[in-house]
């Protein structure tokens, strides 16, 4: 089977290539390496590869792959918030005009990956697949778009899939420092706080990248028709925990550090609680194997082992907000997130 990987030099994708490879996948990756000069660690495998705006995708850059996993987009909340227009722009249009591409060109499966930050602001009620939708951000109003436009271009031959991940955690050589459990570790590694941005209530999934690829395999080797045209939270209903409980686990695990909240920490209304039981039972074969205390581990093996420094994962190297205005300051990007040639 050939797959073709957007966004593939990202955060997950640099994790996925080497899995989907060792399972004996033929891999092409499209990605317009935005952050190309923010490796952390060992540079990814390379596989063979386009540097390519998603937004430019051609019938082309798809003809004969069986499987389109779709990673790339604006990735965040604080992303999608410094321009709501290109968020929607790149996280859904973009998104719409590859599927549209892919199923011409004969592709069977079009995986998604979605987001539970769709849920938006649900409360501390355990929800699940068929529970309202409450987006409170450009970055889910996006990823709800896209998901509604793709399920209706499944047929008896193209079958998208959609995979609403958890809160995401884990090192990566592409790491973001913007998700929480990086963030608090690396807080806790350099400075000896693990500082809370918010008052520490809210509740959120967590999922290990190496998990959430774990769930693309997973779902490619079941027979089509469990999952066609199908929305799964990709996550274990056991890793829902408040940011406060996060915060204590670091503490626990980082020594010499203690939780502090930010001077400026009020409520956070994305707050959501979310089951995974649904790919649990479709999908038996995905088995999520990290839990966050497990990672905390591994993240701090990593950020000694590798010497981070506080004005790293804060500054313009790794911070995705830092890195892509730096990148404009300096005249390698434009306004619109291309290259300047």
């Amino acid at each position: 089977m050939k797959i073709l990987v957007t966004g593939h030099n990202g955060y997950i994708g640099s994790l996925l290539i080497p899995m989907l490879t060792a399972h004996g996948y033929q891999v092409q990756g499209i990605d317009s390496d935005l952050y190309e000069s923010s490796l952390f660690g060992q540079a990814p495998v390379p596989v063979p590869s386009l540097h390519k705006d998603i937004r430019d995708v051609t019938a082309g850059d798809v003809a004969g792959c069986d499987a389109v996993i779709h990673l790339a987009g604006l990735s965040n909340d604080p992303l999608g918030d410094l321009d709501p227009q290109l968020t929607m722009e790149i996280n859904y249009l973009a998104t719409v005009r590859l599927a549209e591409l892919a199923k011409k060109a004969g592709v069977k499966y079009f995986l998604f990956a979605s987001s539970c930050s769709i849920y938006g602001a649900s409360g501390p009620d355990m929800i699940d697949e068929n529970s309202p939708m409450n987006p409170v951000t450009p970055y889910a109003h996006s990823k709800i778009l896209a998901e509604q436009r793709l399920s209706k271009m499944g047929d008896n031959h193209f079958s998208p899939i959609f995979f609403r991940c958890a809160t995401a955690h884990g090192y990566s050589p592409r790491i973001r420092f913007d998700l929480v459990v990086n963030n608090l570790v690396a807080w806790a590694y350099t400075t000896g706080k693990v500082l809370i941005k918010s008052d520490g209530s809210p509740w959120r999934p967590f999922v290990h990248i190496a998990d959430i690829c774990r769930a693309f395999i997973a779902v490619l080797n079941v027979p089509v028709a469990l999952v066609h045209n199908q929305v799964f939270n990709v996550g274990d209903t056991a890793e829902n925990y408040q940011i406060r409980q996060v915060a204590e686990s670091v503490s626990q695990i980082v020594p010499n550090c203690e939780v502090e909240y930010a001077p400026d920490a009020g409520p956070d209304k994305r707050c959501y609680k979310v089951s995974s039981e649904k790919i649990a039972a479709i999908v038996p074969s995905f088995v999520p194997e990290w839990t966050v205390d497990r990672s905390i581990r591994d993240l701090l093996n990593f950020y000694t082992s590798l010497g981070l420094k506080q004005g790293e994962f804060e500054g313009p190297k790794y911070n995705r907000i830092a890195h892509l205005r730096e990148l404009m300051r300096s005249g390698q990007l434009d306004k619109n997130l291309r290259w300047i040639k």
